[in-house]
């Protein structure tokens, strides 16, 4: 068991739908050690690769790329879930699900922020359904830029989206890959991985 999965175990909470909260130390209350760990360990996996950009979706995405992007010394940009007023110039739009939240956004990235020069490291804290992630991918190819990877936090690996983006031929890696979960009894079972 990694680092990662010791801490789903020791303190995340299965709920009923499939739901895993783990807001008392990932997307609410923020563990900035683990992050650390998160980090290197994204580093580490896509050693080699010529990222210059990391891409998240706002909110719970932003806190880990901020920590991962200090490995790659490679600014963050964020895809927002609402145009402000504040946001200036032609956009990068797509649409996307969401699992947890059970709605349809726009997310939108300021053009002049994701350019044909960009390398992209797109991370997450979560995969279910990969609507998110397809939406992101949808931007950086709207930009002309190219994913050099995908980076999860936690894959539910008994959802599509992991299947989905794997086929779609992107290096996807998720530290920790949820099999199943039960509500009743609170257990968590991870796919074991050569990592």
């Amino acid at each position: 068991m990694n680092f990662l999965e010791e801490r789903i175990v020791r303190d995340g909470i299965v709920k009923e739908g499939n739901v895993l909260k783990v807001d008392s130390f990932l997307n609410h209350q923020m563990d900035i050690a683990l992050f650390e760990k998160i980090g290197e360990e994204f580093k580490r996996r896509f050693e080699g690769k010529p990222i210059n950009k990391i891409l998240t979706i706002e909110a719970s995405g932003i806190g880990i790329a901020c920590i991962a992007a200090q490995h790659f010394k490679a600014p963050v940009v964020f895809a927002k879930k609402a145009k402000s007023i504040s946001l200036e110039g032609e956009m990068l739009v797509a649409e996307v699900e969401s699992f947890t939240h059970k709605c349809k956004n726009q997310v939108i990235v300021a053009k002049k922020f994701l350019t044909e020069k960009d390398r992209v490291l797109i991370i997450d804290d979560f995969l279910a359904n990969g609507c998110a992630l397809q939406g992101l991918i949808q931007i950086v190819q709207h930009a002309g830029a190219v994913v050099e990877g995908v980076g999860i936090v936690i894959e539910k690996g008994f959802q599509p989206g992991g299947t989905i983006i794997r086929n779609l031929g992107y290096q996807l890696e998720s530290l920790a890959i949820v099999e199943s979960m039960d509500s009743g009894t609170g257990e968590i079972r991870f796919r074991p991985q050569d990592r």
